[in-house]
């Protein structure tokens, strides 16, 4: 293991002297520019002797990789592995599996994936009130104990508007904007903080059609593809429906999720899966080469249109509390998770809108909690992604007349 961590390091002080031979002085290079250097280092390092291991040799080291160090911060190392050379990091891809499948978030595309199907993946959100921006971290430990440290995986920011409020969601904290290239998508609301929409940045699904608006904006990058939408691309509605006991009952919630069709909570039932990010984020991982793909076809989605299913689309409903007379408080099972009562805490369930109920909608899907003053709780599972789920948590810390 020791003698692999040396070639990383290796390769990654040779990507160092590639980007300084091309950019020697002056100013920073554009972010086109930097995106060629990206590939000019990936052609580089494809013709390293590390590149020209054997393959069955290579496929064994990279396998005991993933295999010991399943969990960050030692997940860095397979994420490093990835970015070596394009051996490596086919390999890597193949043996790496989605989190549907193996319940770990590896590459930044993971936070648009589905999570695992067999049990909930836990994360925590911090709020920061000074800036008005939340971040959200997958933890590092498994079960009720909560840890306030853990990998970080999204932001978001706060931007109030005349008619709404709406929260930019990005991959990292330092440039969270609708231009920005780490912007993967947003959460809207109405004026009254009642009514929520969640768009995604990129297609959600093969057949996507995006709405129109002021922000949509066009990435263009000759070097690797031609332009390519990168947008508004409506996924989910968030409804608060009106409380009649005020701030002493539990808010009634429901969530339609237009990109996954209500089968995909079945046995054997298929959620759309996004396997590379569009070129807008490329510049943003200029040295992470594995985060793109050559073409941007339908090939980017692991299943086809949402148009082609019969069935309706997914709709969760919040999980109904029971009164607990002892405490006199409206009561849900959170098993540890959730420490702190508050009007915010939820758990959504799949709502069973073309039948009667089955055992799939008894799942707890996401549920939401509040363990201190600024510090929540948050897991989720399959069919829904870390970004949908944090985007639905947002909407719970809008202020609602409801």
């Amino acid at each position: 293991m020791t003698n692999i961590r040396s070639i990383i390091q290796d390769m990654r002080s040779r990507s160092s002297r590639v980007v300084q031979d091309r950019f020697p002085a002056g100013p920073p290079p554009s972010s086109s520019a930097a995106a060629a250097a990206a590939v000019g280092v990936e052609d580089g390092l494809d013709q390293s002797c590390w590149a020209n291991m054997p393959q069955e040799l290579l496929r064994e080291v990279l396998v005991k990789i993933e295999a010991s160090e399943s969990a960050w911060p030692l997940r860095k190392n397979v994420v490093a592995c990835a970015g070596v050379c394009r051996s490596w990091r086919h390999i890597t891809k193949e043996i790496v599996k989605i989190p549907e499948l193996s319940g770990i978030l590896t590459f930044p595309i993971s936070v648009k994936q589905p999570g695992p199907r067999d049990s909930l993946l836990q994360c925590f959100i911090k709020r920061y009130r000074s800036t008005q921006t939340y971040y959200l971290y997958l933890s590092s430990t498994n079960g009720p104990a909560i840890a306030e440290d853990g990998k970080f995986l999204l932001a978001a920011q706060k931007c109030r508007r005349p008619t709404c409020t709406d929260y930019i969601i990005c991959l990292h904290a330092d440039e969270m904007s609708k231009g920005s290239s780490s912007y993967i998508g947003k959460l809207r609301s109405n004026f009254l903080g009642t009514k929520f929409t969640i768009f995604d940045g990129q297609p959600p699904h093969a057949g996507a059609k995006i709405t129109k608006s002021r922000s949509t904006r066009m990435v263009n990058s000759k070097q690797i593809s031609p332009r390519v939408p990168a947008g508004n691309y409506s996924v989910a509605h968030i409804s608060y429906e009106l409380n009649v006991l005020g701030s002493r009952g539990p808010r009634r919630m429901q969530c339609t999720v237009d990109a996954i069709p209500s089968s995909a909570i079945e046995p054997g039932g298929v959620a759309p899966t996004q396997m590379d990010f569009s070129l807008g984020n490329v510049d943003f991982f200029p040295s992470m080469p594995f985060l793109r793909s050559k073409s941007h076809h339908m090939d980017t989605f692991s299943s086809g249109p949402l148009a082609s299913q019969k069935d309706g689309v997914l709709v969760l409903k919040n999980k109904a509390p029971r009164w607990h007379e002892q405490l006199q408080c409206w009561c849900l099972n959170f098993h540890g998770r959730v420490t702190v009562a508050s009007v915010k805490n939820f758990q959504l369930v799949a709502s069973p809108e073309n039948g009667p109920a089955g055992p799939e909608h008894e799942k707890i899907i996401l549920q939401f909690g509040k363990v201190g003053r600024d510090l929540f709780t948050m897991d989720f599972r399959y069919p829904i992604s870390a970004f949908q789920a944090f985007a639905i948590c947002l909407s719970s810390f809008d202020t609602k007349i409801a």
